[in-house]
């Protein structure tokens, strides 16, 4: 019996002895800065300074599914070697929040009718632009939430350094998983997220 107790003992201590991982799936809902302090936040559904004129979002936070942060990670490094940061409008969005927005303006040209959900309701977009070393923003032609024609990725009657920043930008997401959006030169969808689903989860404001 004292053996016995004695390889029990060993055993239960061994078990202890070694950390339990806590594995995050990829699919999982997380803060961006938790992972990166290295980006600049502009957050206009959290303001009233956007096309709706309304502030739809409690707080000023950026969640995305695990596998988009860390493309957009990925990415934002590549900026930064070359002296940029991304900077981001809007980030998840859940479908509540996508109600609001159709509620305000139901338009499908403006809005995704939520209905259907769109893929800011999947975790897997971002609007961004990219700011330069001392933190100003890069002129992309047009503002953000620009509807006409000139925010379009085909658009070309814009400067020569206009054009060529649109380009840097979409090159850098693209290299790191991204997709673009033709009609806005701000949005980018994670390839690998366009089939999750849509969800409502909140994000805590305290």
């Amino acid at each position: 019996m004292f053996f016995l107790g004695i390889v029990s003992a060993k055993a239960q201590n061994e078990a202890y002895a070694e950390p339990v991982e806590h594995k995050i799936e990829d699919t999982t809902f997380v803060n961006l800065k938790d992972y990166s302090k290295d980006f600049v936040y502009d957050m206009k559904y959290a303001t009233e300074d956007n096309f709706l004129k309304a502030k739809v979002y409690d707080c000023a936070e950026c969640f995305l599914r695990l596998k988009t942060v860390k493309a957009l990670v990925e990415a934002n490094k590549d900026f930064m070697k070359k002296g940029y940061k991304i900077k981001l409008y809007d980030c998840y969005r859940p479908l509540s929040i996508q109600k609001k927005m159709w509620e305000i303006v139901s338009n499908p040209e403006y809005v995704a009718d939520p209905k259907k959900g769109s893929i800011h309701n999947r975790g897997g977009a971002v609007d961004i632009s990219i700011v330069d070393a001392n933190g100003k923003e890069v002129d992309m032609g047009t503002a953000f939430d620009f509807f006409g024609p000139e925010a379009g990725h085909n658009y070309t009657k814009l400067s020569k350094q206009i054009l060529a920043n649109r380009k840097f930008l979409k090159k850098i997401m693209i290299q790191n998983g991204f997709n673009s959006f033709d009609s806005e030169w701000w949005h980018y969808n994670l390839k690998t997220g366009l089939k999750d689903t849509v969800s409502n989860q909140k994000w805590n404001c305290e």
